[in-house]
């Protein structure tokens, strides 16, 4: 299975090239801005963090109509904008001292990054082989991952990390988008877009051969003409239509969990507590940024790591998840012990290192690579978009949470923050492991009873939802994903 999986991208090479031109200007913003805000910690990291956050809640809300009249290529082309004119402020505002300059850049980000967090998988998966779609959605949080380990490797003395040459670094993310957006147009559209939403089924049949290679795509396109069908009899659903659908109750509170303790799990206080572990372990001054250098590194490799689960097949997404959050909740408990204890013994700092990397590594490899595509897994299509929409629309509400009251946390409880981060740990891992399906290989009708099983609905009950569906023209065979 593994060979043949592997052998799918030897056949659809355009699919990486997918992969590498969406995700420059995709989620790889999103990791980069990241990474620069944690540097700034000691400046104005509340008030930053709170601009960049309410940028991408923004976004996130805009991003629904901005794709659905633009498409996904067009849409991410256009976002690459935002990213560009906020490079130029950043850059000028050394020039003119304007401190007013960074925050309308730093708001200009968020806009950029919050449309990216939902383009960029939508358009990556929507262009990816059936199969492959597991694997591909993970290169997601990968991109991610390596937007981190860019901005680590970019704030290090020698290159960027320097009074005279931080509006470079901040204004990094207008080159990323630049690079988008002279590769990008050398690339299809998405083919389910130019088939569903256009009509275009001469385009679709060019997009299907460029991507996956000459063959007969007839199936593929027949599937997506059923999909079309059902759509023009179910029309898509807002976010309050879907907070208000029954059908989808789990899904909803599925999302609402997994997105919101992916930044309630610990790991920014984690990089923000690195540095005075690596101090503390006798790590000079001058070379603690490698040090973080080191951890983004094993965040990517882990990420990496999460891929060759899913290619070898043994492991699912749903196990990623679970044992994920539960080995980095005993993480917290020890790192806590560790770093409330580093003052007695000298070799305490070292355990903390070692904690801090096994944190990262099952971060990475578990949640981070498994939550940012299990919307498009859960949803069916007339849903899709919205739960798109209400994931980073969480997001961002959480991420700007945490930058408020993650400085109060530390000021006023110390070490003993991580307890706090302990619990959304283990509650996310309890949760998945007992009320979310394996979404491996099956259709949205059978992840939706799944759920429905899980959760105690009587078989009375799921004909009746069938019968729901079937008046509304919801065909029984929907689309895998």
């Amino acid at each position: 299975w593994q060979r043949h999986t592997l052998s799918h991208f030897a056949y659809c090479p355009l699919v990486i090239a997918v992969i590498l031109a969406s995700g420059v200007g995709g989620t790889f913003q999103y990791g980069y801005s990241i990474s620069t805000l944690w540097g700034l910690v000691s400046l104005f990291w509340s008030f930053t963090v709170a601009i960049y956050s309410f940028g991408g809640f923004l976004g996130s809300l805009l991003c629904g109509s901005f794709l659905s009249k633009y498409g996904r290529k067009k849409g991410m082309l256009y976002n690459n904008f935002w990213a560009i004119f906020g490079a130029v402020l950043m850059i000028l505002s050394q020039l003119t001292t304007s401190y007013e300059m960074i925050v309308v850049a730093r708001l200009l980000y968020g806009i950029n990054a919050g449309v990216s967090f939902v383009a960029h998988p939508m358009y990556v998966i929507e262009c990816t082989p059936k199969r492959l779609r597991g694997i591909v959605g993970v290169t997601i949080a990968t991109c991610m991952s390596l937007g981190k380990l860019t901005g680590q490797v970019l704030g290090i003395r020698e290159l960027l990390g320097t009074e005279k040459n931080w509006p470079w670094l901040l204004g990094f993310n207008g080159f990323t988008a630049l690079a988008q957006l002279l590769t990008l147009p050398l690339l299809p559209d998405s083919p389910s877009f130019l088939l569903q939403e256009k009509g275009d089924r001469q385009g679709c049949e060019k997009a299907l051969k460029r991507l996956w290679g000459d063959g007969d795509h007839s199936g593929a396109m027949e599937e997506m003409m059923e999909e079309k069908a059902v759509l023009q009899n179910v029309r898509s659903h807002s976010v309050l239509e879907l907070i208000q659908d029954r059908r989808v109750r789990w899904q909803f509170i599925t999302i609402l969990v997994a997105f919101t303790s992916v930044q309630f799990c610990g790991i920014g206080a984690v990089y923000f507590y690195s540095f005075e572990v690596f101090r503390a372990a006798g790590i000079p001054e001058v070379s603690l940024p490698y040090a973080a250098v080191g951890i983004g590194l094993c965040e990517l490799f882990a990420s990496f790591t999460c891929v060759s689960f899913l290619v070898i097949g043994k492991i699912t997404r749903k196990v990623l998840m679970v044992r994920g959050y539960l080995i980095m909740a005993a993480t917290l408990i020890l790192l806590t012990v560790t770093l409330s204890l580093q003052t007695l013994n000298s070799w305490l700092p070292y355990c903390s290192m070692v904690l801090i990397f096994i944190l990262v590594f099952f971060f990475a490899c578990g949640p981070a690579g498994v939550t940012p595509s299990l919307p498009g897994h859960i949803f069916s299509p007339a849903f899709k978009t919205a739960a798109y929409t209400i994931a980073a629309s969480n997001s961002w509400t959480f991420l700007f949470i945490v930058g408020i009251i993650f400085p109060l946390l530390v000021d006023n409880l110390g070490y003993c923050c991580f307890l706090i981060f302990l619990f959304f740990c283990i509650a996310c891992g309890v949760f998945v492991k007992f009320n979310v399906p394996e979404t491996n290989n099956l259709t949205i009708m059978e992840i939706t009873a799944e759920f429905d099983r899980m959760h105690g609905k009587s078989g009375t009950a799921c004909s009746k939802t069938s019968a729901h569906n079937n008046l509304n023209g919801i065909k029984t065979q929907e689309t895998r994903f």
